[in-house]
């Protein structure tokens, strides 16, 4: 059995947050030892791990209120459980084609910016007449 402190280490959300997800029931049958402090075990751990996976795909609280609700429904709830990542999956991999163009736009700003310190080309700016900005030199 560990500690909340432990607890915490090992799946390395802040005390306050453990304490939040336990509050809120994302954390179900919560043991208490002889202190009435919550003490937790290998498959709790392994709970609140996959809650950390369901937060960083984006999940808010009451959705995965909703994904703890099925899974503890049993085997019958996996099609609807399915579906929630499939969803999830989805949204994550837009948001990785998002940073992925933007990472693609700071790659090619900084090679453009990169040849023009080096003189390979002239600078030029979509945000000033190249005209107006040659006299001001």
């Amino acid at each position: 059995m560990f500690t909340m402190k432990q607890t915490c280490k090992q799946t390395q959300l802040s005390y306050e947050t453990l304490k939040f997800y336990c509050n809120q029931g994302l954390v179900p049958n919560v043991k208490r030892d002889k202190n009435n402090h919550r003490i937790f075990d290998e498959k709790d751990i392994a709970w609140i791990n996959s809650l950390n996976c369901l937060k960083n795909c984006g999940m808010s609280i009451n959705e995965m209120k909703e994904y703890l609700a099925l899974c503890l429904q049993g085997e019958a709830t996996i099609p609807e459980r399915k579906s929630i990542l499939k969803q999830k999956r989805s949204s994550l991999l837009a948001q990785q084609q998002q940073i992925q163009d933007a990472i693609n736009y700071i790659d090619w700003k900084q090679g453009f910016y990169d040849d023009v310190l080096a003189g390979k080309n002239r600078y030029y700016s979509n945000l000033i007449n190249n005209e107006d900005f040659k006299s001001r030199i």
